[in-house]
Parts: structure tokens; C-alpha cells; sequence
């Protein structure tokens, strides 16, 4: 049986119209702003957002490896991003938005369901985004990777959205698959703390993962999404391999990370935490080596090309360097 995008990838626009108005109830349009947008908030998370990302900027390096041989890496953004937005959660869109901005991606493509467009759209605004659709589910991932044809999708969703995007992963690049949501409280501490934290999770939905065990151990196993140390683990900050976030302490709640520290909140989840990271400056930024060779430089390095090509059988190769 042909996935929704897998129909979307063959028949284009069409596919995401029949898929939008069988799952949406809607046509696929621009999303209109309206709804009261916290401005005052979303500006503050955005700028300590805007402010933690920038200091992630990987340095460019110029190396002279030998004389006359010079090799260069330079980073630079990609051109056109895709973000998706659950419903309703304007602090996503900055979290994703704010960043790429930040790298200097020239195209920012917004898909968020319908029934909660217009907040996103309205908030979309304040952040100096134009380019909001009233689209959701792998309808919407569709859209991105094979309509509007983006470099890259970011964001989180639900499971379908997130098989969607491990699907286009052949043909576009994702981020991460992102969601449901984990907590894992280790080490104790106060019962009412672990409880907040629990409860917090929760509010993602029934299919989020929210649990409380003794030990770092336990939790490494796990490798959850979120990470809160109490207690005797509260030391142990430092030694943690296998999680997309850590909060540290009675005052270091998930929430805050959610909405206001600055530190992104889109999270590897599913135990993928054991070798990604989460969103960051470096995930709209690709990096691009150039190799610079003198005459001279080239003579020096002919006789390494020559004897690695004939170990290979590529004539061709050591022929290629006798200019």
C-alpha cells in the first residue's frame, strides 16, 4: 500500500489537497494571523533563544598543511528550511524558527494543522516570518519534502509525523525524529518535584513516556529526551552521556527549558539520544571544505597520489596530478 507521501512524492500537490481534505478537513492554504499572541513572552523566550544559538556558530579554519597546499572549511546556511509546528505550540516555532534565522536561512516554510494556524501564523509575524500553511500530519511533511522541495525539515510530532519525515529522509534531510515526549527523574529528592515533572510531561499527550528512577544508570539506559537530576544525582550532571537535556536541581524544571531558558526544546526521543544531539545552530548550517594547491604544492604531494592510486588500480587518478 502507497504512503500519504509516498502518493504525495508521485502525484505532487494533488495528493497533499485529497490527503489535507480527508485528515484536515481543509484545502491546503496560507494561514491568516489571528488570536492573542503573549508578545511580550514570545519576544523574551526568542531573544534568549536568538542569543544561546548565536553563541554556537562553528569556527571557520584555514590550515596550510603543507607548503602550497592550503585546505579551508567554511560554514554556511542552507538556503530553504521546512518547519513543522504542532498545534498551538508557538514555543516550538521559535525554537525552530529563531535559530535558523540566526544562521541566515533565506526561505523559512511554516506547516502547522489548521484549527491552530492562526495563533501559529499570528506568532509567525511577530518573529518576521511570512510563509505560514494550514497543513498538518504527513500530509504536511509531504508538502515540504516534495512540493515546496526545502533543503531540510525540522520539528516535532506526533508518530505519524515522525515516520513521515524518517520516510522522506531518503529525499530530504530531517533534523530528528522528534517526539513523543519523555521525562525521566533520577535520583529521588522531593516526591512533590517529581510529581510537577511528571504531570508537566503528561500534558503531551497519553502516549508520552514519564517515569522516575533511582540511579544515572537507569536513566543512561533509557535515554530519554528529558533528563531531571535530584538528589544524590544532582552531582552527577557532568558524567551524563544519553540524553537530549539535562536539568539539574529543585529549581531547573523541563518548563522552563520549554518556554524560557533559551536552550532548545526539540529533543531526540525514542532512545536516539544515545547518538544525536538536539536542534541547534549547527543544524541549519552545512560546511563546505575548499582545497587550494600551488605548482609546487602539487609536485609535493604527487608521489603520495601516486603510490596510494597504484595500490587502488586508479590509473587514471596518478595520471590526474602529472600536469
Amino acid at each position: 500500500m502507497t504512503s500519504i507521501v509516498g502518493e504525495i512524492k508521485e502525484r505532487g500537490l494533488e495528493a497533499v489537497t485529497e490527503w489535507a481534505m480527508r485528515l484536515d478537513g481543509a484545502r491546503p492554504a496560507r494561514a491568516e494571523p489571528a488570536g492573542e499572541v503573549p508578545r511580550e513572552a514570545l519576544l523574551a523566550l526568542a531573544d534568549r533563544v536568538r542569543r544561546w544559538h548565536a553563541l554556537q556558530r562553528p569556527a571557520d579554519l584555514e590550515l596550510e598543511v603543507e607548503p602550497g597546499v592550503t585546505l579551508e572549511r567554511r560554514w554556511v546556511p542552507l538556503d530553504t528550511v521546512g518547519i513543522y509546528v504542532p498545534r498551538n505550540l508557538i514555543s516550538t516555532l521559535v525554537m525552530c524558527a529563531v535559530p535558523a534565522q540566526v544562521a541566515g536561512v533565506r526561505r523559512i516554510v511554516v506547516c502547522t494543522p489548521p484549527d491552530g494556524a492562526p495563533l501559529i501564523a499570528a506568532a509567525a509575524e511577530v518573529l518576521g516570518l511570512g510563509e505560514v500553511w494550514a497543513l498538518g500530519g504527513p500530509q504536511a511533511i509531504g508538502f515540504l519534502a516534495y512540493v515546496e522541495r526545502v533543503d531540510k525539515i525540522v520539528g516535532p510530532g506526533n508518530r505519524y509525523v515522525n515516520e513521515a519525515k524518517l520516510e522522506v529522509s531518503r529525499d530530504v534531510p530531517i533534523d530528528l525524529p522528534g517526539g513523543p515526549s519523555e521525562v525521566v527523574v533520577a535520583g529521588g529528592g522531593d516526591a512533590r518535584i517529581v510529581e510537577l515533572e511528571l504531570a508537566a510531561q503528561r500534558e503531551h499527550g497519553h502516549d508520552a513516556v514519564c517515569t522516575s528512577v533511582a540511579t544515572l544508570a537507569e536513566a543512561e539506559e533509557i535515554a530519554p529526551e528529558h533528563l531531571v537530576l535530584l538528589g544524590a544525582a544532582e552531582a552527577e550532571a557532568g558524567r551524563v552521556r544519553n540524553a537530549g537535556a539535562v536539568f539539574v536541581g529543585p529549581y531547573s524544571p523541563v518548563a522552563a527549558g520549554d518556554y524560557a531558558t533559551g536552550g532548545n526544546h526539540v529533543l531526540p526521543t525514542n532512545g536516539w539520544a544515545r547518538s544525536v544531539g538536539g536542534l541547534g545552530l549547527e543544524t541549519f548550517l552545512k560546511p563546505i571544505t575548499i582545497q587550494r594547491l600551488t605548482e609546487d604544492g602539487l609536485a609535493l604531494l604527487r608521489p603520495t597520489v601516486e603510490a596510494l592510486a597504484a595500490a587502488e588500480g586508479m590509473p587514471a587518478h596518478a595520471a590526474a596530478v602529472a600536469r
